[in-house]
């Protein structure tokens, strides 16, 4: 089941997330190429890790959690949560949204909606969808493909944070202040 639901799932998402970027405003600033596959490259290795039918790997094909229907299942709630997650985020942010590390034109703060509960939703949404793909794969390669995908988000985050800072100033670091950047209440 997990090699035709997960990948629909993730498909589906895809679809939707290039059709929906369609519609964004005219970029004013954005990050260069060499910065862009600094956080694209691990993040299709880690989709990798978890797509491929076999571990490229043994030693991480090993199930560190045992074979079972429930958590099969469980997983692919959470990976379809964090990906409904990504586009409520998407929705919300509206033409601002870009793939890349950007600042629009006529750029707007969003702190509301999924935005009022962490400031980063949509890399929220997708390592939920990690996590839950990784469970319910049940091998090591999971939890590598779930650290990789963190490592890659956090690098993102962290300039885009800085760019925030700099676009908007005073109101960003009183709503940094306020709201979590990925697990709110917590980091």
């Amino acid at each position: 089941m997990y090699r035709y639901l997960i990948p629909t799932l993730w498909l589906s998402w895809a679809t939707y997330w290039l059709t929906a970027s369609l519609n964004a405003k005219v970029t004013a600033r954005r990050e260069s190429h060499a910065s862009r596959l600094l956080h694209i490259v691990p993040l299709a290795f880690a989709g990798l890790l978890l797509w491929m039918p076999n571990s490229p790997v043994p030693a991480l094909g090993v199930r560190f959690l045992p074979p079972g229907a429930w958590l099969f299942w469980f997983g692919a709630a959470l990976t379809l949560a964090g990906l409904l997650f990504t586009v409520w985020a998407r929705v919300h942010l509206g033409r601002n949204w870009s793939a890349t590390i950007t600042i629009k034109q006529d750029h707007a703060l969003i702190t509301s909606g999924p935005y009022g509960l962490v400031r980063h939703p949509i890399y929220t949404g997708l390592l939920l969808a990690f996590v839950g793909s990784a469970l319910a794969r049940g091998e090591l390669r999971g939890i590598l493909a779930v650290i990789i995908a963190f490592c890659a988000f956090w690098r993102k985050l962290r300039i885009e944070e800085r760019w925030m800072r700099e676009q908007f100033g005073a109101a960003y670091e009183d709503y940094r202040s306020r709201v979590a950047a990925l697990i709110p209440l917590i980091l």
